[in-house]
């Protein structure tokens, strides 16, 4: 074992003895100060891919939430992964819900929050974006403000603000944190919440791409009238997914607690929903995998079932910052393993499985 991986396995026994918002928030000032894993941006010619117009040196991304407010940019881009997100962003800071709204499930690999979009604001954030590595490909998922009059609004002022400092953004309308923000996701208003965002970017001095991000919660219905809506609306790619509200199978005390459930529970739920959604879309809407992925075997399950790539989080939790370049590398190793020249040629590959 390396120097580094030791002291970051100390470093998470010490924080996991800690109140969790606590020591996510130290895990993040410790990345700013260099501590963290940074072997760069891990490729080879099976991982190098191109989704939604980026060029992607792996397909394995950080999901938003990690870093909220955009202050380990640096760092991050050099943590291995092929693509960072950060947020969400409201347009005016705001505080979220209130202590204690961050949950360990141990006993489950698992992860419950209540955080309600807790952020400095788009001006703020912004002006972080605005010093970020211009060799990393870095997105921003957007938020709404909880007490906004017109959420849908919210997410095209974002885009406006700190779009020319972005690679893409993310419409993130599946949080079950903000009130009735999930009631966006239905057809008539994600079709009108959309067009405003689609609107704000064609403003822009650079086109971004625009992902939309859903929750794992969905009704066949739902998801068929959200891949009509993507296809429509020029939607670039859509992420599935967020967290769920289910709490099926848990053995954790705190499985109880209010809020949206991630990591490994949520595996198998969210990669039916992707499986779903590839078969909706036909291949003609790039999707990214999120949900419970804690290995490379389960990031090439994410892939086969549709996925051009994936994001990780929660098993970063209990897996410490160095998974994600274990799971790049083998990764590497699974597509070389299959005969798959290329990553790109493996998605999709065992849909049917899922379905």
């Amino acid at each position: 074992m390396s120097l580094k991986r030791g002291l970051e396995t100390v470093g998470m026994n010490v924080l996991r003895n800690m109140d969790p918002e606590k020591s996510h928030g130290l895990a993040l000032k410790a990345l700013e100060m260099g501590l963290g894993n940074a072997p760069g941006a891990i490729t080879s010619s099976r991982l190098k891919t191109t989704l939604a117009g980026l060029d992607l040196p792996n397909p394995v991304g950080l999901a938003a939430g990690f870093d909220k407010n955009a202050t380990a940019l640096a760092a991050l881009s050099k943590s291995g992964f092929g693509f960072v997100e950060v947020g969400a962003a409201t347009p005016r800071p705001q505080p979220g819900n209130p202590r204690p709204r961050l949950f360990r499930l141990t006993e489950d690999k698992a992860a419950i929050n209540r955080f309600g979009f807790n952020n400095d604001g788009m001006a703020t954030i912004n002006t972080r974006l605005a010093q970020r590595p211009k060799d990393a490909v870095i997105g921003l998922n957007l938020g709404a403000n909880k007490d906004s009059e017109n959420r849908a609004e919210d997410f095209a002022r974002v885009l406006a603000h700190c779009g020319e400092h972005l690679d893409f953004a993310t419409v993130n309308v599946s949080s079950p944190n903000t009130e009735k923000l999930r009631d966006l996701q239905g057809k008539a208003a994600l079709s009108a919440l959309l067009a405003g965002v689609m609107e704000a970017r064609e403003d822009l001095d650079r086109k971004i791409p625009v992902f939309l991000k859903i929750a794992p919660d969905l009704t066949e219905t739902e998801l068929a009238e959200i891949a009509e809506v993507a296809a429509e609306s020029g939607l670039d790619a859509i992420i599935a997914s967020n967290t769920t509200l289910s709490r099926e199978g848990l053995l954790s005390a705190h499985k109880d607690q209010t809020g949206g459930l991630s990591g490994a529970p949520l595996f198998e739920k969210s990669t039916r929903v992707l499986a779903q959604l590839s078969k909706l879309t036909d291949g003609n809407i790039p999707l990214i995998g999120v949900g419970g992925i804690g290995s490379a075997e389960q990031a090439y399950a994410k892939i086969c079932a549709g996925a051009g790539a994936v994001q990780l989080y929660t098993a970063l939790v209990y897996g410490g910052f160095s998974l994600a370049e274990t799971i790049i590398r083998d990764l590497d190793k699974l597509l070389q393993k299959d005969g798959f020249d290329n990553v790109s040629e493996a998605v999709g590959s065992k849909r049917e499985d899922w379905l």
